[in-house]
């Protein structure tokens, strides 16, 4: 399955752009309601889905980028047995990048509201991560789409691996830096807290 969230709104890549809805079930787990699944029996199959998705997702121009994406993009292989049962689920998550005023001065109003509403969302997932690094008892997962879909990915039974996307340009160094730090918060969320805080007393 393969969707995005543009503006807060979930639509599927793979069927048409139709309009989907992120419901928590009786045990906790979130379901998307309305994804469907395609199958893909070998690699080409995957990469032609996959493809097929990107050129359906929401992009534009920016100062910054020629094809800049404008959503958050969740792609999900469900892998399962012969027999058709599930067996593991492996999720891609483009967080896409934050974006600063100055980058986007040269673009349309459209371009300018959805990086609000991608710094919005990233915005909400640090203050979960933020939670989380502090052990406090509410996570507020629920403060943003992407946030309430990436729920799992901390808190589930799961490992969750982040790649950070820097730029050794010196006009790029405050991204850089941030996104770092960001990347970073993320790693040492797996150790206890006394671990986290003798470690930041001797940095």
């Amino acid at each position: 399955s393969f969707y995005e969230i543009y503006c807060n709104k979930l639509f599927d890549l793979l069927n048409n752009k139709n309009v989907l809805q992120a419901r928590e079930d009786g045990k906790g787990h979130i379901c998307i309601a309305g994804l469907i699944e395609k199958n893909a029996k070998n690699l080409n199959e995957l990469m032609a889905l996959i493809d097929h998705g990107l050129s359906h997702r929401k992009a534009g121009i920016t100062g910054a980028n020629l094809d800049s994406s404008r959503s958050h993009a969740i792609l999900q292989i469900a892998l399962k047995t012969v027999d058709k049962e599930p067996y593991s689920k492996i999720s891609f998550i483009d967080l896409a990048g934050s974006e600063r005023a100055v980058d986007t001065i040269d673009t349309t109003k459209q371009n300018k509201i959805d990086g609000a509403e991608i710094n919005k969302s990233l915005l909400a997932l640090k203050e979960c991560i933020r939670a989380l690094d502090m052990e406090k008892r509410h996570k507020p997962f629920r403060g943003s789409k992407l946030t309430l879909v990436l729920r799992d990915s901390f808190i589930g039974d799961c490992q969750t691996l982040m790649i950070a996307n820097i730029s050794p340009c010196l006009s790029c160094s405050l991204h850089t830096l941030n996104t770092l730090r960001y990347a970073d918060r993320v790693k040492e969320l797996r150790k206890p807290r006394h671990e986290r805080e003798k470690e930041r007393e001797t940095e």
